[in-house]
């Protein structure tokens, strides 16, 4: 990039403040201009403050969710080229996110090259875009991802999942071992 030249803005939220920092460096080292916000409140300050061309969501946060930041920042500047970053993915989380705004949705871990790629997603015009995959999982999938989730909330414990599922810890053992089909 020359001198002179604007330097493309990117703002990335995400709450993981080691994660946030290693990305706003390594975009910065790309020649964007990157900053950081821990949070939604944060990130709607900066963004109409910054107006950034491009922005990285992070779907889990404390507050308010990703999927209502990226409606929020969609709405504050409809150029935003917005990716959703997380590592609770699900098919019907994807889909919302590029309903609401987002041009594409990253499981971690995904590096910065991988975001740059995925702010190209659909953005040349003699290219058509991408088809959005509209099949329903199947309900063993639904449950393993739901599963899954509060699992993760739970830190791995077993029991405490299992008590806030409302089945037996046996029980919740033999549904981890099964891996469901893919849809």
């Amino acid at each position: 990039m020359s001198g002179d030249a604007p330097r493309p803005s990117v703002l990335v939220v995400d709450d993981d403040e080691p994660l946030r920092r290693r990305l706003v460096a390594a975009f910065a080292a790309r020649g964007f201009e990157a900053f950081g916000a821990a949070d939604s409140v944060e990130a709607i300050r900066l963004a109409r403050l910054e107006g950034p061309e491009y922005a990285v969501v992070d779907l889990r946060m404390p507050g308010t969710s990703g999927l209502d930041l990226v409606r929020d920042l969609v709405e504050i500047e409809p150029a935003t080229r917005i990716v959703v970053l997380t590592g609770y993915g699900s098919i019907a989380t994807a889909l919302e996110a590029i309903r609401l705004g987002a041009v594409h949705y990253l499981t971690k871990p995904a590096d910065v090259d991988d975001l740059v790629a995925a702010f190209d997603r659909g953005s040349r015009r003699d290219e058509p875009p991408e088809p959005i995959d509209h099949r329903v999982p199947t309900l063993a999938r639904t449950e393993w991802e739901h599963i899954q989730r509060v699992l993760a909330d739970c830190g791995g414990n077993v029991t405490r999942a299992a008590r806030l599922l409302g089945i037996h810890r046996r029980s919740l053992q033999r549904k981890l071992a099964k891996t469901p089909l893919p849809w």
